[in-house]
Order: structure tokens, then sequence, then C-alpha cells
């Protein structure tokens, strides 16, 4: 199936490692060009250099979402060694877990600072220039914002307001010509998740397939999420072939979610 991204431009956030590596590689097999983000300079060399291996250009910007300038410092990168853009993945972002009152304000902060205000300012700096070449955002929430769970509240409450944000975004998106979707994913193997498994196993004595499998009940899900499943649906959901999905929600989670 031929997706018509040969040529798009596309900057992915949290892209050193994980969900956003996949995302970026994916859509250089696909022929895109991409920005890279991250703090971790020697694993972006590292992506970056495997997009060229496809024939493909690569940028690298090493930057710190959190800081309220940096959004915008980004797109005038972009903008300078592309010349454009056609796609911004949100994926940037992680909260921390715990006990609600042994969380701090600090901790409050941090998790709205990456997962959500850099959407934000990334999607208000981009804008223009997703305008001028009718193009797309993905932004990456997480199951958690569709099922809240008393140890997940900061995520939880961020990946609804990531829901939310996008489908208000698809609204303007209407008369803009930006099409705008969210994804929600559950559990996917990444480090994020073999720490989770490790600490299982810690704490059960199980094996490792013991674990996986005892968790992936806990969870009902019919097992956990392979990185490629998320990066081939956002390809998919930005190319010429899904023009007509514009502020859906996605629920990619083997199952997880019970409700409608």
């Amino acid at each position: 199936m031929d997706l018509a991204l040969k040529g798009k431009i596309a900057l992915v956030t949290g892209s050193s490692r994980g969900i956003g590596r996949g995302v970026a590689l994916a859509l250089a097999a696909e022929g895109c060009d991409a920005m890279l983000t991250g703090r971790d300079a020697k694993a972006l060399d590292d992506v970056a250099a495997a997009i060229r291996q496809h024939g493909r250009r690569a940028g690298v910007a090493v930057t710190d979402l959190r800081k309220p300038d940096a959004p915008g410092k980004l797109i005038e990168q972009v903008q300078r060694e592309f010349g454009g853009l056609d796609i911004l993945v949100n994926n940037a972002g992680a909260t921390k877990r715990g006990d609600f009152l042994a969380l701090t304000d600090a901790d409050w902060d941090d998790g709205y600072a990456l997962k959500f205000f850099a959407h934000v300012r990334l999607a208000r700096a981009a804008w223009p220039i997703l305008k001028a070449r009718r193009g797309s955002i993905v932004a990456i929430g997480g199951t958690g914002g569709r099922k809240p769970t008393e140890e997940f509240t900061i995520g939880s409450s961020v990946n609804a307001a990531v829901a939310a944000f996008a489908k208000c975004l698809a609204d303007r998106g209407k008369r803009d010509g930006v099409q705008v979707n969210c994804i929600h994913p559950s559990m996917v193997e990444t480090d994020r998740l073999w720490r989770r498994i490790k600490a299982e196993m810690d704490r059960t004595g199980w094996p490792e397939q013991k674990a996986r499998e005892e968790m992936c009940k806990g969870f009902g899900i019919t097992r956990f999420g392979k990185v490629e499943d998320v990066a081939d649906l956002i390809c998919f959901l930005v190319s010429s072939r899904a023009t007509w999905m514009h502020g859906a929600t996605i629920d990619l989670d083997g199952g997880e979610i019970p409700t409608l």
C-alpha cells in the first residue's frame, strides 16, 4: 500500500528511544525526512544514522521541551533545515507514578510541563507551517487517560488533557486544513515497561514469562504492544489513505479499555 509519504517532513519528539524512535524510523522507511528531538545526543545521532541509511534527511535537536522557549526554537530549526513541516508527532513525556498523597507539586509540574504544555507550545509554533502544507498532528497520550487509577493520578490526568487538547485543535483544523488525531497506547514494549516487568519479577519471584502473562491478565490485554504497532498506525494516520480520520482518539490497547 503506497501511503504517499515520500518527501514529507516529520518532527517526532522524544525520538531517541522507545515509541518516538520507532515512529521516526517507520516514517523514514516510508520516505519521510525527519527532525529528531530529545536530551540524549548519542541516541539521537544513532537514530539519525539509521534514517540516513534509508536515503532520507535527518536533523537532530538536543533540547529539553519543558523549557517554555524550547518548542519555538525547535520549530525555527525545522524551518531552517527543512524549509517546512508536514507531520508533527507529539510523543515526548513521562509522568511519575505513586501515592497521590506523596506526589509533590513539583512532580505534577514536571508531568504537565513535558507531556502537556510542550504539546501546546509545539502545536502553536508549528501551526502556521502545518497550515501552509495542510499537514498533520498526532498526539500520543495513553490509556491511563481513559482508565484512571489511584497510582497514576498525574499520568491519567495529563493523558486525558492531551486527548481533550487534540480534540480542540481538530476543531480548528477543520477550518485551517490541519489534520489532528490522538492515540492512547496501552502497555508497549519499551525500557519503561521492562522496568515494571522486572519490578514484578523481583516482587513475586516469578520468571519473566510468568510475570508477563500475569501482568497482561491484570491489564486485561491480549499481549503487550510493540513499538511497531504504534508506528504503523501513525504512518497510516498521516498518510493519504486516512485524510478523513480527523479528531479521533484511538485506544491502541489490545482490548484493555472495556467501555465504549
